[in-house]
């Protein structure tokens, strides 16, 4: 690898680092049951937080409940995933790098 090449890559890896930086300061939101359950995920892909509408709580029901937290925080990683691959995509264009779309 040329030094050219070197100075390149390491230009690169540290765009790389400061999206996961910034990404990790961002969130999106993702809501189930017409906002029953509503569950916010940070763009690095942890969950941030989970809301639960409290009149949606039916012990009878807990099941439900269950269901709605799951799809919710399933669609917030989704939209956290999406906008990290955008955040990446700008950052290395139709560059096909490994683990990073």
């Amino acid at each position: 690898m040329d030094l050219g090449t070197m100075k390149q890559a390491l230009e690169l890896r540290s765009k790389i680092e400061k999206i996961k930086k910034e990404l990790s300061k961002m969130s999106v939101e993702a809501d189930a049951g017409k906002g029953a359950v509503t569950v916010v995920a940070s763009g690095d892909q942890k969950i941030v937080s989970i809301k639960i509408v409290p009149e949606s709580v039916n012990t009878a029901k807990i099941g439900d409940l269950e269901k709605l937290i799951l799809k919710a925080t399933n669609d917030a990683l989704e939209k956290s995933l999406k906008m990290a691959a955008a955040e990446m995509k700008q950052l290395t264009g139709d560059l096909n790098i490994p683990g990073l779309s």
